[in-house]
């Protein structure tokens, strides 16, 4: 008899790439629920902006207001800038305030400057072409202002550009975030335009080995409320957060006061991302995000702690990830080579002298091998070398490895997939 396969696809670069599996092995395909597009999303967003969310209208904000900073996402995260950016522009110029004077400034934490045509494909040659758009970059402290230090004792370093503004507007998507539970809102100041001495103490052990700081978790998550506290004393006036469905097409407008605003999309997310099953399983299959998050094994890493919650402890995650851009920056990399274990690399993290840039990347793979026992990772855009480096394993048959990993577990295993890579939050139902 032969037995029955199933087919599945999962996003990869810009392309996706279809997987055969035995039917009989397969527990679930993890995928969120269906969340309707919203058709008008220009005219949509004008409204929220007139009717915003615990706040007074934009225009009322922008009386008076000589100058404007709008925030707004780089390219690792699929922000529809292309349709939320022009009518909160015109906006602004409609309320007063001159085109010359608003200041689009890309969050790039510690990420590489968006440029060029990338940048244009970013927010569309409208906006390129007739606003002044500026990369934050947290290496450079002539560009920062330090404004004190929060409760917990992190010095903040602020993007001088956002402070001298007289209008602060942060923009974003609104989906889990392995760290901070979910992004948007908060995250678009700190990392987004936070300087590094800020960011490592943010992103240090002592807050993302706490047991809160994951996915879908804001109540207790010490990641989320030191962002949450940075963003107070910065001053932000008004977000504009967006949320989307699997075809990246626009589903929610969130637009008024920074925590209220941001607090009713992650409601609205949460009733459609989180996906139970009913048992953990010895094998999870998953992405990297596809296009723009999967461009890095930096990236990529979102999507094998977005697959611990479902796999049971000495299993095992195969994930997929084009990797196009590389391993990741360069500091990473060093990181990663110099490496002898990710335990002890761990533990030289809790001393601020230790500090690497990216550091917390390698950590999270660290958490992720807490409870796998193996990760293999399908990729054209690793060397075999640098797959080694990586402390993963490579696979260039996914069906292979799969079976042999079914007939390793024994005749009761199971697998799981998660469709929606790290853009879903899956969980144990009866736990």
């Amino acid at each position: 008899m032969i037995s029955q396969t199933l087919t599945v696809s999962l996003a990869y670069g810009e392309r996706e790439i279809s997987v055969e599996l035995p039917a009989n092995r397969v527990t679930a395909i993890l995928t969120s629920k269906e969340v309707p597009a919203i058709t008008d999303v220009e005219d949509k967003v004008r409204e929220m902006l007139d009717k915003p969310i615990a706040s007074p209208p934009l225009r009322e904000l922008a009386k008076g207001k000589k100058t404007a900073c709008v925030v707004i996402s780089d390219i690792t995260r699929p922000v529809p800038n292309k349709v939320i950016l022009p009518p909160l522009l015109h906006y602004l110029e409609d309320a007063g305030i001159k085109r010359e004077n608003i200041l689009i400034l890309i969050a790039t934490g510690l990420h590489r400057p968006n440029l060029g045509e990338e940048l244009e494909r970013m927010v569309g040659k409208e906006v390129v072409d007739n606003y002044r758009i500026e990369n934050h970059n947290a290496r450079d402290k002539s560009q920062q202002k330090y404004i004190g230090t929060t409760q917990r004792g992190t010095e903040i370093w602020i993007n001088k550009l956002y402070l001298e503004s007289d209008l602060k507007i942060l923009t974003g998507l609104i989906e889990p975030h392995f760290m901070a539970g979910y992004s948007g809102g908060r995250k678009s100041i700190c990392p987004g335009i936070a300087g590094v001495d800020t960011v490592k103490i943010q992103h240090g052990p002592h807050f993302l080995e706490h047991p809160n700081a994951d996915n879908g978790i804001v109540e207790g998550n010490p990641f989320h409320e030191e962002a949450l506290e940075i963003a107070k004393k910065v001053g932000v006036d008004f977000i504009l957060n967006v949320t989307i469905n699997k075809r990246r097409q626009v589903t929610g407008i969130f637009a008024g006061q920074l925590e209220k605003a941001w607090e009713e999309g992650v409601r609205f997310v949460e009733s459609y991302v989180k996906v139970g099953i009913d048992a953990p399983v010895d094998i999870v299959l998953t992405h990297g995000g596809g296009a723009p998050l999967d461009a890095t094994f930096y990236q990529t890493v979102k999507g094998m702690v977005g697959a611990l919650p479902i796999l049971k402890p000495g299993g095992s995650i195969v994930i997929v990830s084009s990797c196009s851009e590389g391993v990741g920056s360069e500091e990473f990399r060093t990181l990663l080579w110099q490496s002898e274990s990710l335990e002890k690399t761990v533990q030289r993290m809790y001393d601020p002298a230790n500090f690497i840039i990216d550091q917390w990347e390698v950590e999270m793979l660290a958490k992720v091998y807490k409870k796998a026992k193996d990760v293999y990772l399908y990729t054209d855009g690793l060397t075999p070398e640098e797959i080694e480096h990586c402390f993963v394993k490579s696979t260039k048959n996914i069906e292979k490895t799969i079976n042999e990993l079914l007939e390793a577990y024994g005749k009761d295993a199971k697998i799981a997939v998660i469709s929606e890579g790290p853009y879903i939050i899956p969980y144990i139902k009866y736990e």
